[in-house]
């Protein structure tokens, strides 16, 4: 089942269970799906291509969490937390940080890095391996232990 037919699904089930909620951010993400599509011009996108959009919607929900945080807005941020919460079941299930750790070693190995001067070689080999399932943070954290 494609991304698109999971959500129209969940949509009609929020509509049926009167989940206001969980419709809107429904509708966001399936709005952000659709306009990515006609920004690249073609009819479906790929997993990867969806996998990008939702990531992009998460991060931007976790930039927004922080800011209302650091505000002092907590009504604004337990919406986003429960937003997030609504995006997250669509995505892919996360690396722990050993399982992340391992592969920043072993792509570390494959390049041959050796310095933080190969950071950006590190960077471009690891986040296709682990995209959407790790932060993009943690990974450079990671990185950069690892490399020093």
């Amino acid at each position: 089942m494609s991304l698109l037919d999971r959500l129209n699904n969940d949509m009609k089930q929020a509509m049926k269970n009167k989940e206001k909620a969980k419709l809107s951010v429904i509708r966001m993400v399936k709005a952000a799906l659709q306009n990515e599509a006609i920004k690249l011009g073609k009819q479906e996108l790929t997993e990867d291509e969806e996998l990008t959009v939702l990531s992009r919607e998460v991060k931007q929900r976790k930039d927004s969490l922080q800011e209302f945080t650091d505000a002092g807005r907590e009504d604004l941020a337990d919406k986003i937390r429960t937003e997030l919460t609504y995006v997250d079941i669509y995505m892919p299930k996360q690396l722990s940080e050993e399982e992340v750790s391992a592969i920043v070693q072993e792509t570390i190995a494959e390049v041959g890095a050796s310095s933080k001067a190969d950071m950006g070689k590190v960077m471009g080999a690891i986040m296709p391996k682990v995209k959407g399932k790790a932060d993009g943070a943690l990974v450079n954290k990671l990185v950069q232990h690892h490399l020093s």
